[in-house]
């Protein structure tokens, strides 16, 4: 089974040209080998603690095992043990044989004959020197300032891990650039551009300075930050939640302190249960909020890597949240509890605007192009546009602006161009992807499309102006895709005024990977020119049930 459960563009221009090598210094090493002491540590303390359990039953077992039925006991004595092992020799097991002469025979016993060099320069056979490799391998890792970044949050055979891919437009090229295995299966992902655990904690970081991380929210509590300008790295730069804590503690401590339980009583310091969706505010660059299963919303300070407010505006599961693009406190969040709030984060106490919907949130999003509006998708596969200056008395009197029915099925992702005004894009498990054209008169559909990544997870738009017409689309196969959905003549017909003229007919450009080979090819694929393969049989892979 393969599956990618969300995706995120890097900007052009935040990807280091040349990404560093993990170094594993003596400091590095040290770190590294009291963290996976811990993991023993506490590997060991569980196994010991299960088998603790099975001692009596053990002994019982033994005792029937050691008898002969009778009630006897049977063993073998010493002497015979020993008469059957006589014939190995074992007294002599890593003795080197010897030859007539009595000297020692060994695999390179030639070796006093053999020509040395100080460098391998000098060596005549060395054809490739140490520095033209380095230079290869440097060369294969740049990344150029055209070049845009996808992290995908990917699951395969119960490995969880992100690939990072480089998309380059102009090459119509996406590839694998590097990957980074995770602990646990990962449920979304947030971009960051400040260095976070690269200063000191406690330090203010720098406003002007500019770095390239992601934060991954996993079926685990703890939220992961990696550097995504390292390659091989074995561990987070920083962990935000109670795992983030012990560990901490333990590494300043230097030993290992009784293990504590952990809660699954929400608190105010760290969630208790699996983090479904992560903010950051792109104004005050050290916030992060993130969203739980544990029905709170935690607000992050980066800089101290602890939770500075914990929030619960809402009754159920918090799956998706986003941060107003002027009024940068006010937090947009929505809930398997059918509602939606917008909240001053600087004002927990006050009594937050709430609309209801009549299924579960799936996606909230705020209108690049309009603050005073927002967009919520649902579970029956539907689309409400909101003005935030229609505030009902209760949740169930909402009134949208306008609703549609997008899909038969959950609108399980959603986007909004944040370059073309009125350009929407919705996945859902129906496997169908829809771009839509929002105008004053409202919504109209431009094209519905099956890309061949089944169930459709995740869809998002690029962040430049160079790639606004690109759609990096994923879902249950496994595979991205990247649309350039400027090529398509419904699109162009639809946005023409904002999509470059081109004389000629154009092709339409759809670049992805190959998929994996587990995967069904009953279920219909793309090809070359975009068009959609539907299977012959119906058949349907229970994988994706």
């Amino acid at each position: 089974m393969s599956m990618i459960t969300a995706t995120v563009w890097v900007p052009r221009g935040y990807a280091a040209a040349f990404p560093t090598k993990y170094d594993v210094d003596e400091h590095e090493l040290a770190r590294i080998s009291k963290l996976a002491k811990l993991k023993l540590d506490d590997a060991n303390e569980e196994l010991g603690h299960a088998q603790g359990h099975k001692e009596e039953d053990g002994k019982t077992d033994d005792d029937s095992d050691d008898s002969d039925g009778k009630g006897v006991h049977v063993s073998q004595s010493k002497g015979d043990a020993d008469d059957d092992l006589r014939e190995y020799d074992l007294d002599h097991y890593d003795s080197d044989e010897v030859d007539e002469d009595g000297e020692a025979v060994s695999m390179f016993g030639n070796a006093k004959s053999l020509a040395y060099h100080e460098s391998n320069a000098e060596d005549p056979y060395i054809t490739i020197q140490e520095g033209d490799e380095e230079d290869e391998e440097r060369e294969e890792l740049q990344i150029l300032g055209t070049d845009n970044m996808v992290v995908a949050a990917k699951v395969e055979d119960e490995v969880a891990h992100l690939e990072v891919y480089v998309y380059e437009d102009e090459a119509d090229n996406l590839y694998v650039h590097h990957d980074i295995m995770l602990p646990a299966i990962p449920l979304c992902l947030e971009w960051l551009d400040i260095p976070v655990g690269k200063t000191s904690i406690g330090d203010t970081v720098d406003q002007s300075s500019r770095a390239n991380f992601v934060a991954v929210g996993t079926f685990d509590p703890d939220i992961e930050i990696w550097d995504l300008d390292t390659v091989d790295c074995m561990y987070p730069n920083a962990i935000l939640g109670q795992g983030g804590e012990d560990t901490k503690t333990d590494l300043e401590d230097g030993k290992k302190k009784k293990k504590r339980k952990k809660s699954k009583k929400p608190n105010d310091d760290y969630h208790v249960d699996a983090v479904l969706t992560l903010a950051a505010n792109r104004n005050h660059r050290t916030l992060l909020a993130s969203g739980s299963a544990d029905k709170t919303i935690k607000l992050w300070d980066l800089s101290t890597l602890k939770c500075a407010k914990s929030y619960s505006y809402h009754t159920d599961k918090v799956c998706s949240l986003m941060w107003h693009l002027t009024e940068t406190t006010v937090l947009l969040s929505g809930s398997y509890d059918r509602t939606v709030v917008a909240a001053d984060m600087r004002a927990p106490d006050a009594k937050a605007p709430r609309w209801g919907v009549e299924s579960d949130v799936e996606t909230v999003r705020w209108d690049p192009h309009d603050a005073n509006y927002f967009y919520v998708t649902t579970e029956n596969g539907v689309i409400h546009y909101h003005d935030t200056r229609a505030i009902p008395s209760s949740p169930e009197k909402s009134t949208p602006v306008w609703k549609l029915q997008a899909h038969d099925e959950s609108v399980s992702s959603f986007d909004v161009n944040p370059i073309i005004p009125g350009f929407l894009v919705t996945g859902s498990t129906d496997k169908e992807v829809k771009l839509w054209n929002v105008q004053p008169s409202g919504p109209s559909m431009v094209i519905s499309r099956n890309l061949g990544v089944g169930k459709v997870f995740s869809t998002t738009f690029g962040p430049d102006a160079e790639v606004g017409f690109r759609l990096a689309v994923a879902g249950s196969k496994g595979a991205v895709q990247v649309w350039d959905t400027s090529t398509n003549a419904a699109v162009r017909r639809a946005f023409a005024t904002r999509v470059a003229p081109v004389d000629g007919e154009v092709k339409e450009r759809i670049i992805g990977m190959d998929e994996d080979s587990s995967d069904s090819e009953d279920e219909g694929g793309v090809e070359p020119g975009g068009e959609t393969i539907h299977g012959g049989n119906g058949w349907e892979s229970m994988e994706e049930d």
